[in-house]
């Protein structure tokens, strides 16, 4: 009922609107149309407003920056993430260069040029010299980000591994992660949708050679320092399977399989004693006491990073990296598909 009220009166408002311009209309015509001439006073406030609206704007992406800025991730927890920090980093120096020099020239323009009585704009027509200086200058610096890109990132997807990668399944659906380790073998036996019901949540398909030994699990356990290839697949809708900590993630799509590598460097243990992330701890868990809910411990975290409906928000997986001992001592603990199928 209130949805519905809300829309009606949405259309009275939007209806009302149109009234009060038509009858602005009317009545500039019935005036000779003297409502609608600009004045030099108008085209002069109007200047002034868009100065002062843009220095507002500029002043305020510059406060946003000095009092949430410190809110970034902390260091990445993966061999490639370093690289992929100072591909973003030098992507937002470029950006912010440009921004802060062209955002201010463009409401200082805005007012300097308001209209006023007895001037005529120039007519310019062409200028070689400028327009390869503002072709040129955009494509060299987007050249250098893509080619950057497309070499980091064919490391992430092509690396050159000195030993074999872990083979760890992510399956993705509204609104949950299930993790799927290839187990003893290292290969994960074929999956399909057509296979879920009951307990195979992930559609293991049996006979396959390969499928005894994988291991199904809600927790993602890795060993840190060991390269780990992700194979994704989705059951509904696109997902993305996002890894802030590692700065890593992929699409997970109904019908497709999608994968990438990465190696975690650092474990949970060690994260958690990081300055920035304890501040952050601290600075969270202040909050929650004051509003008497319980206090948060840090973890690493899978996140889906599309908007897959409406639970989307909490669909989340928390990713324990510990030592490679600590790893396998886990490992043995789980039961295969062959035993709970």
């Amino acid at each position: 009922m209130n949805t519905v009220s809300i829309i009606v009166l949405i259309v009275l408002a939007i209806l009302t609107i149109v009234q009060v311009m038509r009858i602005s209309e009317i009545s500039s015509s019935i005036q000779g149309g003297k409502d609608n001439q600009v004045s030099e006073k108008d085209n002069d406030t109007q200047g002034k407003l868009l100065l002062l609206v843009g220095m507002g704007f500029v002043i305020s992406v510059l406060v946003m920056y000095w009092a949430w800025g410190y809110h970034s991730l902390p260091a990445p927890s993966s061999e490639h993430g370093a690289e992929i920090d100072s591909l973003w980093n030098l992507s937002m120096l470029i950006i912010n260069v440009v921004f802060f020099i062209v955002q201010p020239i463009l409401f200082y323009f805005g007012y300097k040029y308001r209209g006023k009585k007895g001037t005529k704009a120039v007519y310019y027509e062409h200028n070689n010299k400028l327009e390869l200086f503002w072709t040129m200058v955009p494509a060299l610096a987007l050249a250098v980000l893509i080619i950057w890109g497309l070499n980091v990132w064919s490391g992430l997807m092509m690396p050159e591994n000195e030993e074999e990668p872990i083979v760890i399944e992510l399956y993705a659906q509204q609104f949950n992660w299930t993790a799927r380790y290839s187990g003893g073998d290292n290969q994960l036996g074929y999956a399909t949708v057509h296979e879920i019901g009951g307990a195979n949540i992930v559609g293991v398909d049996m006979e396959d050679i390969y499928s005894s030994d994988d291991i199904v699990t809600k927790s993602l356990h890795l060993p840190v320092g060991k390269p780990i290839k992700f194979e994704f697949r989705a059951q509904d809708v696109i997902h993305s399977a996002y890894f802030p900590h590692f700065r890593a993630q992929m699409n997970c799509v109904p019908g497709s399989k999608t994968y990438f590598q990465f190696t975690p460097t650092v474990t949970t243990a060690e994260i958690r004693q990081n300055k920035d992330v304890k501040n952050h701890v601290e600075e969270v868990n202040g909050i929650r006491a004051a509003k008497g809910e319980d206090l948060w411990e840090f973890d690493y975290v899978l996140l889906c990073n599309k908007i897959c409906g409406a639970a989307h928000y909490n669909m989340q997986m928390e990713i324990i990296v510990e030592t490679e001992e600590e790893y396998n001592a886990w490992l043995k603990e789980q039961k295969t598909v062959a035993e709970t199928l």
